[in-house]
C-alpha cells in the first residue's frame, strides 16, 4: 500500500514563498510520474504540477508558471513544490499524488493518479 504525507503548507501573505514536501512510502514504482494538485473552497480540484519519475521533464498549469517549481529528490523518496510569488488565488487545500502506471508521459488528468496524500492547507492573504 502507497502512502503519501504532505507538508509545509501554512498563511503566508501575499508576494511570499512556502514549500510543500510530500513524502512517499510503501509499494510504489519509482518509474511513477507524480504531481500536485490543489482544491480552493467551492471549486474543482485543479492539477498544479507535474514531474516525469526518470527524468528532469516537468508540466505546469499556466495559472503557476513561472512561479511554482516541482522536484523530487528520489533517495529520500520525496516531492517538492516551491512556491514564489504566492497569490490570493493560489489559496488551496495542495495534495500530492502518484501516477496509477509506470513509465507514463507527465498527465494533469485527475483520473491518471490512484494514490493521493491527505493535503496540506496553503492560505494566502492579500
Amino acid at each position: 500500500q502507497v502512502r503519501l504525507v504532505e507538508s509545509g503548507g501554512g498563511l503566508v501573505p501575499a508576494g511570499g514563498s512556502l514549500r510543500l514536501s510530500c513524502a512517499v512510502s510503501g509499494r510504489t514504482s519509482s518509474m511513477q510520474s507524480m504531481a500536485w494538485f490543489r482544491r480552493a473552497p467551492g471549486k474543482e480540484r485543479e492539477f498544479v504540477a507535474s514531474i516525469r519519475a526518470n527524468s528532469p521533464t516537468t508540466g505546469y498549469a499556466d495559472s503557476v508558471k513561472g512561479r511554482f517549481t516541482i522536484s523530487r529528490d528520489k533517495a529520500e523518496n520525496t516531492v517538492y513544490l516551491q512556491m514564489n510569488s504566492l497569490k490570493p488565488e493560489d489559496t488551496a487545500v495542495y495534495y500530492c499524488a502518484v501516477h496509477r502506471r509506470p513509465y507514463a508521459l507527465l498527465s494533469s488528468e485527475v483520473y491518471e493518479y490512484d494514490n493521493w496524500g491527505q493535503g496540506t492547507q496553503v492560505t494566502v492573504s492579500s
